[in-house]
């Protein structure tokens, strides 16, 4: 079976088209400032109570914003200064300081269910905004993601140890309802 050149010119030329297009897009958003902050999500085969309860503990160490709603699943922290923490990292890559730079945390839990499981899907979206200029103001930034897979996995390994501490007290329970029952019978 041969694959005629009339037929694949078009699809390579349509092809080329949109990614030019796309390309050019994402380069005018960027330039622009458009919208630098990238969502980062990952499912859990959990119940959302569990998750809601590793997402608190994964959390704690910021301050929540009063738009949090923990029983809609949504988690608004407050803005936090990293302006040292920016300068170090990008006076490594030669770019130019910053007089303020701050960021938060969006986390969005949702439930549901995957081929007849529980599970929930957890994102995570940094928004980081930056001010180089007094008279710019600040801009935000998109941001490289370690923060976002970071508390995902802390996440992530919340949700495994609570449900292993879920299991062996089961199993605990199991286990007295059976020596119970040796003690009792004749």
């Amino acid at each position: 079976m041969r694959i005629q050149a009339s037929s694949v010119f078009p699809l390579f030329g349509l092809f080329l088209v949109l990614g030019v297009i796309s390309g050019c897009a994402s380069a005018y958003e960027k330039s622009v400032g458009g919208n630098p902050a990238r969502e980062y999500t990952r499912v859990f085969f959990t119940d959302l109570r569990l998750a809601k309860s590793a997402v608190n503990e994964a959390l704690r160490s910021f301050r929540k914003d009063d738009s949090t709603n923990e029983e809609g699943g949504f988690y608004v922290t407050q803005y936090q200064d990293n302006t040292a923490l920016r300068n170090s990292i990008d006076s490594l890559a030669g770019g130019n300081a910053y007089l303020k730079a701050r960021f938060r945390l969006r986390v969005t839990v949702s439930g549901g269910k995957f081929n007849g499981l529980d599970s929930v899907r957890v994102s995570v979206r940094k928004e980081q905004l930056v001010e180089r200029d007094v008279l710019e103001g600040e801009r935000p930034i998109e941001t490289d993601g370690v923060e976002e897979q970071t508390l995902l996995y802390r996440i992530g390994r919340l949700v495994a140890i609570q449900k292993k501490i879920e299991r062996s007290v089961e199993q605990k329970a199991g286990d007295d309802s059976f020596l119970r029952e040796m003690e009792t019978s004749p």
